[in-house]
């Protein structure tokens, strides 16, 4: 039986440009940019002077705290510059600029096989998080926090997010088809932290190849169950995925652990499989490069501080383009610069023309917002509640459960920028918590 949950939209896929291309790697860049703030939480500090010889794999940046994440080189080089830097998120960030040698030789201590003999549950959370590792599906929430959950909250349950729903996107794709066992194994290094006992793998049923890797790597672990999802977005949604393959639901305001469940990206353990069994920290990615002005459109394994002029440099522009987008056409985010580094969030970078678009309208209260919204809030109510201000309000019709899909944008007649409003709703909902 294929699962599914409540709402949520179907747009066109857009996967066929690059759904059959397989991972290459990206050329080295002669220069990296890295921010210092690449996931939720406090920024890392940076822990190398200008001037200073780095090799690749170096932490140069350490957490800031418990719930942040630590930064690594991505290429071996020297430091020319720790200051701010133009940031996909729209704010300049404090950013270690590294001007590369050529050096391919990784820092000592890294990229070394680990003895697993005597792993426990703490030996893998320590490796995840001396690697940097972030959710790599977009949220970019540290992983070494996932894998510790508090007293009183045991997870029976681990989920493997392959659901890959974004149209355009295929990095996860290709790497359940080509990496499967590495998915896998990071998976058991998860589930070891975890102390839980089962997996769940969710892959949509649009991904025939994928099913068929999983389902055999899975075989071989005999403790991994792979479950065809209904295409659907947002089904990769960790409240959705949750309500799909368990039929539980996560209380507003609650957390997955919340129901006894975590959910991890497929792209997150192949990280963790690297981190535990060879030391190496998260310096690179698998990234999709697509659209309709990408001449060379395809998945390639890129480093972290990649600038976006390399990457449009290599795959090359046809036509026209008038956006550069980082993520899926759903969520992702359009950018001013092409100076904007790849970070470890950056699943997608799309190259595109801007679709013509009306202007918004006032609402006619024909409710398809609502059936849309996978989280079971009225975007209607919300949306013309956020066009006059009223903030406090909002947050009583349930404005922070909002997850930003954006299906509500998407079904809009009128079309009203709902989910535009719901960003901004909820940050000025935090200046007002703030000033209380």
């Amino acid at each position: 039986m294929v699962r599914r949950f409540h709402g949520g939209v179907h747009p066109p896929e857009e996967k066929s440009r690059t759904e059959q291309s397989a991972i290459t790697d990206f050329p080295i860049p002669k220069q990296a940019v890295v921010p210092l703030q690449q996931h939720i939480g406090a920024p890392a500090k940076a822990c190398v002077e200008v001037g200073a010889v780095v090799r690749k794999g170096q932490l140069i940046g350490e957490a800031g705290g418990f719930v942040s994440a630590a930064i690594h080189a991505p290429i071996g080089g020297t430091v020319k510059s720790i200051a701010p830097h133009p940031h996909c998120l729209g704010v300049p960030v404090q950013s270690i600029t590294i001007e590369g040698s050529g050096d391919e030789e990784w820092a000592d201590g890294t990229n070394v096989e680990r003895d697993l003999s005597a792993l426990d549950a703490k030996a893998v959370r320590d490796a995840v998080a001396a690697a940097g590792i972030v959710g790599m599906g977009g949220a970019t929430f540290p992983t070494h926090v996932k894998l510790s959950p508090p007293e009183g909250k045991p997870i029976d349950t681990l989920i493997i997010n392959g659901a890959e729903c974004e149209p355009c996107l295929t990095a996860d794709d290709r790497q359940m088809v080509e990496e499967a066992e590495k998915v896998l194994r990071g998976a058991a290094f998860m589930r070891l932290a975890l102390g839980c006992g089962r997996t769940l793998v969710g892959i949509e049923d649009n991904k025939p190849a994928a099913l068929e890797a999983m389902t055999k790597a899975a075989a071989l672990q005999g403790d991994v169950e792979v479950v065809p999802l209904h295409v659907r977005y947002p089904q990769g949604g960790e409240k959705q995925l949750i309500q799909a393959l368990l039929g539980r639901e996560v209380p507003s305001g609650g957390l997955p652990l919340d129901v006894g469940v975590v959910v991890h990206n497929v792209g997150t353990c192949a990280a963790v499989d690297d981190a535990v069994r060879l030391s190496r920290p998260l310096i690179e990615r698998v990234v999709t490069v697509t659209g309709e002005c990408a001449e060379r459109a395809g998945n390639y394994r890129i480093r972290v501080g990649t600038l976006l002029s390399d990457v449009i440099e290599h795959v090359g522009v046809k036509g026209r383009m008038d956006q550069i987008i980082l993520g899926g056409p759903m969520m992702g985010l359009a950018q001013p610069s092409t100076e904007i580094p790849l970070t470890k969030g950056t699943s997608g970078v799309l190259l595109t023309r801007e679709a013509p678009r009306g202007p918004s309208l006032a609402c006619i209260r024909c409710g398809r917002c609502v059936d849309a919204c996978p989280v079971g809030l009225t975007p209607s109510r919300l949306s013309t509640l956020l066009e006059e201000d009223l903030i406090e309000e909002a947050a009583g019709w349930n404005l922070t459960d909002c997850i930003e899909c954006g299906c509500c944008a998407y079904v809009c007649p009128s079309m009203r920028p709902i989910v535009q409003q719901a960003k901004y709703g909820k940050a000025r909902l935090q200046e007002l918590k703030a000033k209380k």
